[in-house]
């Protein structure tokens, strides 16, 4: 199999977006520096107010499984999951070839 590629929108509580800023760069950071099979990695605003997408693409499911197993993760999601309303929505994106 090939890229793995999606977009995560999620919709941040009321007054907590530096904070969830901060937490994506910080994370961004670390997935540019030790996650070489990661190829996009890119927060965007939304044009909704307090929505955010994060775009990740990874060479392939093993670099994939890199980053959602990494400890970074799993020391950030907490904190980046208490900034949010809900959970992120994950939507796949396939090539078409």
């Amino acid at each position: 199999m090939g890229a793995v590629t999606f977009i995560a929108r999620m919709t941040v509580k009321e007054g907590r977006d530096q904070e969830f800023i901060s937490l994506m760069r910080e994370l961004g950071d670390y997935v540019e520096a030790k996650e070489p099979g990661t190829e996009v990695y890119q927060l965007y605003r939304l044009r909704e107010p307090n929505r955010y997408a994060a775009l990740e693409s990874f060479r392939d499911e093993a670099a994939a499984t890199v980053h959602a197993e990494s400890s970074k993760l799993a020391e950030l999601a907490p904190k980046i999951s208490d900034c949010l309303i809900g959970s992120w929505e994950l939507e796949y994106l396939d090539p078409i070839d």
